[in-house]
Order: structure tokens, then sequence, then C-alpha cells
């Protein structure tokens, strides 16, 4: 699958030899070295690599107002690896977060799982879910609490969703990663963790949301 990207990444040495790559494997490659310039033309890509250390604007901040007017996927790539920006990073929509040096091969393997999991959002889904007084429409992607309308992010959302095409069932970790993120083995188990916290927050429903320890997961009260 041919991916046009949106390289946002000050270094042009390291912007111009990742084009490069990319270019190679046949993805059309776009690079911008402010943030402001990846405002203006992230609606071109259907995929953003966003580095955090701009010389406008945090990446964070470019992150937020992207996330606010659009889905296209963002893998933030930066090498700001500290856990209080990685949970930022998730919070605020990323789809992923890799911290530089990043292997091509890793790269290229989790941009195709991410794309793959931003088209399948697109394909039609009539069902509502109703599970108490929460209201989880699948296809307009939007959850009802007590008739509230909660902001989730997109990964809140997919996990969600995927507990809720299983009302009362048990849903193992493994799997909630594979059909969340594309793939289990890709899938970073604090990424879940972080998104399920968000998650357990917004719906303000103690107990809904059931851990099972040393499984997984079930959306529904015994």
């Amino acid at each position: 699958m041919t991916v046009r990207v949106l390289l946002v990444e000050d270094d042009a040495g390291v912007a111009g030899a990742l084009a490069e790559s990319l270019h190679a494997r046949g993805h059309p490659v776009t690079s911008v070295g402010r943030g402001a310039d990846a405002l203006h033309r992230h609606r071109d890509a259907d995929l953003v690599l966003l580095d955090l250390g701009l010389p406008d604007l945090d990446g964070l901040d470019v992150l937020r107002k992207i996330r606010a007017v659009s889905p296209v996927p963002v893998i933030v790539l930066t090498a700001r690896g500290d856990e209080r920006s990685v949970v930022r990073g998730l919070r605020l929509g990323a789809d992923d977060y890799l911290t530089k040096p990043v292997r091509l091969a890793e790269l290229l393997a989790r941009m195709d799982a991410v794309v793959r999991r931003a088209v399948a959002r697109e394909a039609p889904a009539g069902d509502v879910v109703h599970v108490e007084d929460v209201e989880i429409d699948l296809g307009a992607r939007r959850v009802l609490v007590a008739g509230h309308d909660v902001g989730l992010t997109t990964k809140e959302f997919e996990i969600l969703a995927v507990l809720a095409a299983r009302p009362g069932t048990a849903v193992s970790r493994q799997q909630l990663m594979d059909e969340v993120w594309g793939d289990a083995y890709l899938a970073v188990s604090r990424s879940l963790d972080v998104h399920l916290t968000g998650l357990r927050a917004k719906l303000d429903r103690p107990g809904l949301l059931t851990t099972i320890r040393g499984f997984g997961y079930r959306l529904g009260r015994d």
C-alpha cells in the first residue's frame, strides 16, 4: 500500500535520510521543518511522522491541533522518550509513539499497522450498543454516558468498540492489542494501559470495565 507521508522534522540530515528510505519503498514523502507547516499540510497526507522538538511550536501542541480537526494517523517519532511525554502524546491522540533511533523495518511495520487501522475505521458500521446508561454508537464513533457525549480519543474509542462488540465477554490483552493496533506484537502494553486509564476516567462508571487479572478485560458487570 502506497502511503503519502508528511514528515515533520527540523533536522535536515535526519529528514533527508528518512525521506530517501521511504521513497525507496514506494512512499511519497513531503518534508517540513516547522510545526506551522505541518498544520497547513497535514490534510494532504495519509500519515504524519511527527518530531516533537520543532523550532516554532512544541510537537505535542502540533499534535493536539491536528487531532482537533483531523483523524489523520500520527506517529510521534522523537528523541523525547521520557514517560511523561509518551503518556501525553498518547492521550493527545497519537496513534503510535517511537523514540529515536528507530529501525526502518520497525517503523515501516508500525506505519502499515496504523494505516490499516485507519482504513478499517472508515468502514461503515451501524450498530449501537447499550451497556447500562452508556450508549456506544459504532457508526458515528460517539459515546454517550447518561445522555452526555464524552469526548474519547481515537484509541480510547477503538478499545471500547472491541469490548462493546462482545459485551459481558472476556477479551484478552493480546486480542485487544491486535484488533486496536493491528498487530499485538507491535503494540506497546504501556500504550494500552494509558488509554484504558483515560477511558475509565471519561466513562466514570467504576466496575463497568473490569480487569480480569492475568487475562484481559470485560465490558459489563457480573
